[in-house]
């Protein structure tokens, strides 16, 4: 999937099912869904999910947790906007930079 494509899915009521926890996490928090989002990956193991956990707690506002995860992820603190943060995310996640 493209970034493009995974953008234009949020246009649905739910996350493809054959997606990862973290990239269903990604979508839930694209919709503004942060609890949902933050339910997928709070549990799961792995960097992947640590730095989607970490962008969420970013958007809470809570930094000190988010940084917490963002080491956890192996991914430096982010400084840019958040919009910017998700898509680079996602462009990780999927493999893609389109």
């Amino acid at each position: 999937m493209t970034v493009a494509a995974f953008i234009a899915s949020l246009d649905g009521a739910a996350p493809a099912p054959e997606l990862s926890a973290p990239l269903a996490g990604l979508w839930w928090a694209g919709k503004g869904d942060w609890d949902k989002a933050h339910k997928l990956v709070q549990d799961e193991d792995g960097r992947e999910a640590a730095w989607v956990h970490a962008y969420l707690h970013r958007v809470e506002g809570d930094l000190g947790n988010a940084g917490y995860w963002y080491r956890q992820a192996g991914q430096p603190t982010a400084k840019d906007s958040l919009q910017a943060e998700w898509e680079r995310i996602a462009s990780t996640l999927l493999g893609s930079t389109t």
